[in-house]
């Protein structure tokens, strides 16, 4: 991947940080134009929405804030690290959970 790609697709990998939606528009928007360097985000962000969003259920149902809290807390620091990725212009996979999400997206941006 050459420094011209990445430098293109930082905007839109950003993006598909932010929320759910920005996923879909960094998606849609990334369709013409095709840099890997974006798809790779989406991948990355996509799966760890979808992690958030199915173990904020399973959390929601324990009363208690010291769950509560910790699990914000850890997402927070992986979204922070997908953004800076991101914004930084490099490939880092989400720790412990990456490989899985770019193995079960691989058909995204192909």
């Amino acid at each position: 991947m050459d420094k011209n790609q990445v430098k293109e697709g930082k905007g839109l990998a950003t993006v598909a940080y932010l929320t759910i939606i920005g996923v879909l528009i960094a998606f849609f928007m990334n369709q013409e134009k095709r840099n890997d360097f974006t798809y790779f985000h989406i991948r990355q962000s996509l799966g760890l929405w979808l992690t958030y969003f199915v173990l904020g259920y399973v959390v929601s149902g324990f009363d208690s804030w010291m769950l509560t809290y910790s699990f914000w807390i850890f997402f927070i620091v992986l979204f922070l690290f997908g953004i800076l990725g991101a914004v930084s212009g490099r490939l880092n996979k989400i720790p412990l959970l990456g490989d899985f999400f770019q193995k079960i997206f691989k058909s995204l941006g192909n």
